[in-house]
Parts: C-alpha cells; sequence; structure tokens
C-alpha cells in the first residue's frame, strides 16, 4: 500500500494494488472514505501511525458503495476502534451480507477488467450503523455531506465537503488514464447522470476509488469528460 498526500495535513490517499480509500483529518478526529481489501487493517493503521495520528481517534468509516475493494478492512477497524460505519441505505443490506452483490452490465471491453478485480478477498458482513440519504450531513470535513450517484451500483454515493472544495467520487468516476465514467455499472444510463451532476459541484479537488486524485484544472475536466459520457451513451 502506497500513502499519497493530496491536501497537505488533510488529506491522504491510501493506495492499494486494486482500489484506494482516503484518510481525512479534522486536527485529531480521523475518517476514513473507504477501507481497502479484507485483510488490509494493519496497513492502514501503520499508514495511520505515519502520520503521527491516532487509530483510536477513527470516527467514522463512510462507505462509498457496497463493492469489496472499497469494504473490505470496514469491520475489522470498526472493531478494534468504534468507529461508525456509514453507507446509503441500498447498499447498506448488501455490505451486511443481508443481499448479494448485484451483477453490472459488462461492455465487452469491461469483462477482462472486472475478471481482474475479483482477485480482492470478498469483504466479510460487515455492520452498518447509519444509513445514509441523499444531502445528509456527515460530521466531517467542515460540512461534508452525502450526494447519491446511482449507477454504479444503487447506493453508491459521493461526498461533497464544499468549504474545501473536495469531492470523493467512489467509482462513478475514474481516473486510470483520462478522467472517464466509472467501470462495472449496474446502470450505465444512471451512472452517465450521476456522474453529471457531480461534475456539476464544481469541485477544486477530486478523488476517485481507482486512479490519482485531480488538483488542478479539475472542475473543468469533471465536466468535460461527463459531458463526454453523456454523448457517448
Amino acid at each position: 500500500m502506497d500513502l499519497v498526500e493530496v491536501l497537505p495535513n488533510r488529506l491522504h490517499m491510501l493506495r492499494f494494488p486494486i482500489g484506494q480509500a482516503y484518510l481525512w483529518q479534522d486536527g485529531p478526529a480521523l475518517t476514513l472514505i473507504d477501507a481497502g481489501h479484507a485483510g488490509s487493517a494493519a496497513e492502514i493503521e501503520r499508514a495511520i501511525r505515519s502520520l503521527g495520528a491516532a487509530p483510536e481517534r477513527l470516527e467514522r468509516i463512510v462507505l462509498t458503495h457496497c463493492h469489496r475493494d472499497h469494504v473490505g478492512a470496514a469491520a475489522e477497524l470498526a472493531a478494534r476502534w468504534g468507529a461508525q460505519v456509514l453507507a446509503h441505505r441500498l447498499d447498506a443490506p448488501v455490505i451486511r451480507g443481508e443481499l448479494p452483490v448485484s451483477e453490472p452490465v459488462l461492455l465487452d471491453w469491461e469483462v477482462p477488467l472486472y475478471e481482474q478485480g475479483l482477485t480482492v478477498p470478498e469483504a466479510p458482513p460487515t455492520r452498518v450503523d447509519r444509513e445514509l440519504e441523499d444531502g445528509d450531513a456527515l460530521g466531517f470535513g467542515d460540512g461534508a455531506y452525502v450526494v447519491h450517484a446511482p449507477g454504479h451500483t444503487d447506493g453508491s454515493i459521493g461526498i461533497h465537503l464544499p468549504r474545501h472544495g473536495v469531492l470523493f467520487a467512489g467509482d462513478c468516476v475514474a481516473a486510470v488514464g483520462p478522467v472517464m465514467l466509472g467501470v462495472f455499472n449496474v446502470d450505465r444510463v444512471r451512472a452517465i447522470t450521476a456522474f453529471r451532476r457531480l461534475a456539476a459541484l464544481a469541485p477544486s479537488i477530486a478523488c476517485f476509488g481507482h486512479g490519482a486524485s485531480l488538483t488542478e484544472n479539475t472542475a473543468e475536466a469533471l465536466a468535460k469528460a461527463a459531458h463526454e459520457a453523456a454523448a457517448s451513451g
């Protein structure tokens, strides 16, 4: 796992071989956005300590959606440090193990990529302490709130921190190469609509589940990519 600074003293990316998570710091209070794959809790804890922060100050883990590379270590981290786990109402039953993960509708070129992603360990059933809805305040980042962004999964969310100009887009958007609509969607049309909604927030920093964060010309790049996704259908 690599630890990458995105915003000094505030935001770091935890980059795994497949997927990534983010650590937000409000002074000593910590929030994790997504949680890497199962078995990565120890790596995440070491990364937190390397920043001079304390894992016991992890207050919440906000899951952008129910996929295994985002949920994996949440249960272990929450059990060890008492953090609350937050996820959208529509993905919460999947995260708890009460419902199966919905299969994506794959484009032909997505099939080999999807099979590669399945090498990540399955996430264990994970408790969800708070079920989220669109617009809910999240209690960190000076006003972070939920932006429901369905299409990748039914309960996919973005997280917007308007006072800091930061957007966490989950897997609705990717930046593996050019900025683009995320892959492996259950509903491509809804995913494109969600992408356009997230792009309209015009953040100065955008963080994705896959790919490097955008920190320059971010609003323009998102708007252009969202327009291209809508044009391609």
